[in-house]
């Protein structure tokens, strides 16, 4: 599996942050409306399948379930499509390494947010509530535990979980942007995506899949998923565009007296 050193992905992390702005706003929100789909048909599978396991087998249930979630973000990156929590990495990176500006990262993190909520929104009513895939036992009441587990949350415990979470997320970004083949691609994906879910950190696309889900089903309002949403999505934008975007960009990036990246080439 040919790989790529750090420096190499965060050149390439510049210039996929790049192409992500050029898009414009009817491709970045068309692509955002496949990732949030793909998003939440992997959180769909983890549902069905840890769902079924007995309680006396829980942890088992939920190691099986975040083993298929990132299914989700294969099909993002493989397939194609746009990822807020993705690019709260790569397009941070580009707009520090000069190459964009404050007004093209803002409009497609806009873009991409409104098209992530509609296809998490499409699964969760359609598959999820009118052909019931979330709304027939146990599946209805696995979803109702996850989606009031995570609004459980202080404003400041959803926050910091969705640093964690987006500081695994956009890991697994990245590392997929270091690898050339399918086989690595899918290896990077994998495991720092599988590892948020079982810890059970924050996700804002992919509570815009389950938090819905539950609403359908009467378990919680809206109003509840606006408190969530608002602090979920602050602290997914810090894990992804401080803890590894900034980080990676000071290490590489960086020269003294200059915001210029590297030269290096756009991911698949």
């Amino acid at each position: 599996m040919p790989y790529h050193k750090p420096p190499h992905i965060a050149a390439i992390a510049v210039e996929s942050g790049v192409y992500k702005t050029s898009l414009g706003w009817a491709r970045s929100s068309a692509l955002g409306v496949m990732a949030g789909a793909f998003i939440a048909l992997g959180f769909l599978l983890h549902i069905r399948i840890a769902a079924v396991f007995p309680d006396a087998w829980s942890g088992v249930g939920t190691l099986a379930g975040a083993a298929v979630f990132p299914l989700g973000l294969i099909l993002t990156l493989l397939a194609g499509g746009e990822l807020l929590t993705g690019n709260m990495m790569a397009v941070p990176v580009a707009r520090l390494a000069g190459k964009i500006s404050t007004r093209q990262l803002l409009v497609n993190w806009a873009c991409v947010t409104a098209g992530n909520f509609l296809g998490a929104m499409l699964v969760a009513y359609l598959f999820g509530h009118v052909a019931g895939l979330t709304a027939a036992e146990p599946y209805m009441s696995q979803t109702a535990a996850i989606a009031l587990h995570k609004l459980e949350d202080t404003f400041l415990q959803a926050f910091v979980s969705g640093i964690g979470c987006n500081w695994l997320v956009a890991l697994a970004v990245w590392l997929a942007y270091g690898a050339d083949d399918i086989a690595g691609k899918i290896a990077g994906i994998w495991f720092p995506t599988m590892a948020f879910v079982a810890i059970g950190f924050q996700h804002v696309v992919a509570n815009m899949f389950v938090i819905p889900a539950a609403i359908f089903e009467g378990y919680a309002t809206w109003g509840d998923y606006i408190r969530n949403f608002i602090p979920v999505y602050l602290g997914n934008a810090v894990g992804g565009s401080l803890f590894v975007g900034t980080v990676y960009w000071f290490v590489y990036l960086r020269k003294p007296g200059s915001r210029s990246a590297a030269p290096g080439r756009r991911s698949a």
